[in-house]
């Protein structure tokens, strides 16, 4: 139920077909820091932006950002992979959770996130700031594994994350510019504002 992306242009049979595989492996994670890595991004960000666009609208933009960040990782790997790195699946949510970081950059930038920042500091630093540095991580690590297929994070799927992200960013401004997305008011003495 993971996805191929040799499967999209054909080059390949996967056990499920593309359209399929693109929502199940939005449910499967690879180890239990995989899981539990992106259920923390959800829990901290997911809530606030599922406020501003309303539980429907929220699942079909999360679903269509786990779309977007999926097409967007299998082009990057089709158009600048090996025919073998087509053919590694993938799996995950952090793809669909990039995009709603996008959509938490866009409706929420002032606020702020508590941080840990090695070894021992304690910061909250304002939302635009942590995600613009996640953003900007993902996009330098994608980019090097573009040249270099060892430098790609042990398989992480970074552009995937990027894709996600840019969805998020792009679809919210438009939302909130139709109305359509409202940004809810927050309580200043949360841990996670």
């Amino acid at each position: 139920a993971s996805f191929y992306p040799c499967a999209v242009d054909n080059a390949c049979r996967a056990p499920e077909p593309w359209g399929v595989s693109w929502i199940t492996s939005m449910f499967l994670h690879g180890s239990w820091d995989h899981i539990l890595g992106n259920m923390l991004f959800l829990a901290i960000f997911g809530k606030n932006v599922e406020d501003a666009y309303g539980p429907l609208r929220y699942l079909v933009f999360y679903f269509a950002g786990g779309f977007a960040a999926t097409m967007t990782q299998a082009a990057m790997t089709l158009w600048f992979g090996t025919a073998q790195d087509a053919r590694v699946p993938s799996l995950g949510a952090s793809g669909a959770i990039a995009a709603v970081l996008g959509a938490y950059w866009v409706l929420y930038p002032g606020s702020r996130v508590t941080t840990w920042i090695f070894p021992v500091f304690v910061v909250r630093i304002p939302a635009w700031i942590w995600l613009g540095l996640w953003f900007l991580y993902q996009l330098i690590e994608g980019s090097f594994g573009l040249f270099n297929a060892k430098a790609n994070g042990g398989g992480v799927a970074f552009f995937a994350h990027v894709g996600g992200f840019i969805f998020g960013l792009l679809i919210t401004r438009l939302l909130v510019r139709a109305g359509q997305a409202t940004p809810q008011a927050r309580d200043a003495d949360s841990p996670l504002s």
